[in-house]
């Protein structure tokens, strides 16, 4: 083992195991994945059409979370001053599309959960405008409608005029009924958007890949940002990695630093590249290291934490998938371009319909019937000495 450097406040290895833990679990790591997903996003947020979506794609496990956190603390202070001197507005507005139970996805939790988000009052009591004004729900008059409480998320948020609305796990959204449709699903995003005037960012695995495209108007008005795991295949994403293991082993309140590099192949086989996965395992791993007592993390505690090989197995085949599905192949590009006139065919063919036009075609030979002679001027004269008379 090594003497650990400066990286954690020294001062952790006196207090309590349950105080150091959460140290660690307070740790990020801004890793370059990260941060090119970061400025991707905010870029996104900032540039784009105030009614616009956006979608980051991303396995389990590579942080999806950390990158909204992030993205929040940005843009918080990015509109500081504003926020200071109209006390009404909120800089983003985070929640979360929860799972169904029953299997179709509902939207009155979901703009429960919402209004909830932004500190709205008398949720409980909102009622869709129906003739001009809006009034309190008696005693006797059911529960608000999912109708009741998406007017009152419109008002909401163009009341707070948050830069963004961030939707956390929103592949929940494709939990639908029998006989509805995604784009359906997706309109009332869409919707909401736009009559608010607010852009929505919706995170999910590549399950969220299934809303990509599915109309015209979708398409022009949405943004994508991937964030990928990394690839051992690639030398950048090798060296990155061996850099996010150095930074989490200087900060593992240990009193020796483990020496995670050397075992970085094992690392990243139960990681797939994924830094979250990464994160929670060490997270396992140093609990177990504190509460036997012990001084550093090593390689026996590492495999008794690790996620089994048919886990990893199955996020790698979903992330694999996924992977494919959101790689524009060359064979579509050139399909595009052919298409639009653009490719080598279509201007091979327009060569040669060039080439047609300017050449002129023979004439059509004309076709007789058997017997029949065929026009042609008989010999007359004196042709080689011989007397010849035209018949």
């Amino acid at each position: 083992m090594i003497s650990p450097p400066p990286g954690f406040p020294r001062s952790l290895l006196g207090e309590p195991w349950s105080v150091r833990l959460a140290y660690f679990q307070r740790y990020t790591v801004a890793h370059p994945q990260l941060i090119e997903a970061k400025e991707r996003l905010v870029a996104a947020i900032q540039n784009s059409e105030p009614n616009s979506l956006v979608f980051v794609f991303g396995p389990t496990g590579v942080g999806k979370t950390t990158l909204r956190l992030k993205t929040e603390q940005l843009l918080t202070a990015e509109l500081f001053e504003q926020l200071e001197q109209d006390r009404g507005r909120l800089a983003v507005v985070s929640v979360e599309a929860v799972a169904p139970e029953s299997g179709s996805f509902s939207w009155r939790d979901y703009f429960k959960r919402l209004l909830q988000e932004v500190d709205e009052p008398l949720t409980e009591y909102k009622r869709e405008l129906q003739t001009g004004s809006v009034s309190l729900r008696s005693p006797s008059r059911p529960k608000p409608t999912a109708g009741d409480y998406r007017y009152g998320v419109e008002q909401a948020l163009r009341f707070r005029r948050p830069a963004a609305v961030m939707i956390d796990e929103a592949q929940h959204l494709a939990k639908i009924a029998s006989g509805r449709q995604l784009l359906d699903q997706l309109d009332v995003i869409k919707s909401i958007a736009n009559r608010t005037q607010t852009v929505h960012v919706l995170y999910g695995t590549y399950d969220l890949l299934a809303f990509r495209n599915l109309n015209g108007q979708l398409s022009r008005r949405s943004m994508d940002v991937h964030f990928p795991r990394y690839r051992a295949e690639f030398a950048d994403d090798r060296k990155a990695f061996m850099g996010v293991l150095r930074s989490f082993a200087q900060q593992l309140p240990l009193a020796e630093m483990p020496d995670l590099s050397s075992d970085w192949e094992f690392l990243y086989e139960r990681s797939i590249g994924c830094v979250g996965v990464l994160k929670q395992w060490l997270v396992r791993s140093l609990s177990a290291v504190l509460r036997q007592g012990q001084a550093t993390l090593s390689r026996r505690t590492l495999e008794s934490q690790a996620l089994s090989v048919s886990q990893i197995d199955k996020i790698l085949s979903e992330a694999s998938e996924g992977e494919m599905r959101l790689t524009d192949s060359m064979e579509a590009a050139s399909r595009l371009r052919e298409r639009l006139g653009l490719g080598s065919h279509a201007g091979n063919r327009r060569a040669a319909d060039a080439a047609t036009e300017t050449e002129p075609a023979p004439p059509p030979r004309a076709r007789n019937r058997p017997g029949q002679r065929r026009p042609v001027r008989d010999i007359v004269g004196n042709q080689g000495g011989v007397d010849a008379v035209g018949v």
